[in-house]
């Protein structure tokens, strides 16, 4: 019998994390789900997935701080030995005018979106270096790649996602070490409560496939990645977006 693989996502006990920690589980993966603040959402989906059979922890770590990143990373490997994926998922998103931002909102998103996954992926390396293998998950966004007006904090921190994606990719290729993004469109998580339904409904409308996103979506893309499928594809982009934006 092959040894189950274990997967470290952040940000998982909501919206995308979640289904994607969901999905993993449900297909034999050990599943180490990181949260900050959302303590009940996270014992709530340990307790589904558990009664379920499958192999879970939940760990409490603000990775916007490399201490508790590194010790996020410590956990796991106490746990299950090794980290197989990493899926970077943490992010938070703000709403404001360029001229508006002020300096602690620019370092927050920058703290949250970008330097925690410089943390956590920098303390897993040292586990992956030695084992000659993995998989690194980045979830940007499609901001990332064509920009956000009233979002240029977040839109900045996930295009610079994109930039480390594919640097690292180089970088690590040789230590078979597969480096990847995910670029989502709009999908329905708690982002979108600030947006009007007038606005969702023109979203939909601008996208080829005229429906808004759902995180199952993007949660099956990180598993192609993870698995064999994604065994030969490193520095790439994949953005599931519906057409909303065709490069």
């Amino acid at each position: 019998m092959s040894r189950k693989k274990t997967v470290l996502i952040t940000g998982s006990s909501r919206g995308i994390g979640r289904e994607m920690a969901r999905l993993f589980a449900k297909n034999n993966y050990n599943v180490v789900i990181n949260y900050n603040k959302s303590n009940d959402h996270a014992q709530e989906l340990l307790e589904e997935l558990t009664k379920e059979g499958c192999s879970v922890r939940i760990f409490k770590a603000d990775i916007s701080n490399i201490h508790e990143a590194n010790s996020l990373v410590n956990y796991t490997i106490g746990q299950f030995e090794k980290i197989d994926v990493l899926i970077n998922n943490a992010g938070i998103s703000r709403f404001n005018l360029f001229t508006d931002i002020c300096y602690d909102e620019w370092h927050e998103v920058m703290n949250v979106n970008l330097n925690s996954v410089f943390y956590v992926t920098q303390k897993a390396l040292q586990y992956m270096l030695a084992e000659q293998s993995g998989k690194i998950i980045n979830i940007s966004s499609m901001w990332g790649l064509v920009g956000s007006a009233n979002e240029v904090h977040y839109s900045t921190s996930k295009a610079a996602l994109i930039g480390m994606t594919k640097a690292l990719a180089k970088e690590l290729g040789p230590s078979n070490i597969q480096v990847n993004a995910i670029a989502p469109g709009v999908i329905e998580t708690d982002m979108l409560n600030e947006v009007d339904d007038d606005t969702i409904e023109m979203l939909k409308y601008e996208t080829p496939l005229m429906r808004i996103g759902k995180p199952i979506d993007i949660a099956r893309c990180a598993l192609f990645l993870a698995d064999e499928g994604g065994d030969f594809i490193t520095g790439q982009v994949l953005s599931s977006n519906g057409g909303f934006v065709i490069n």
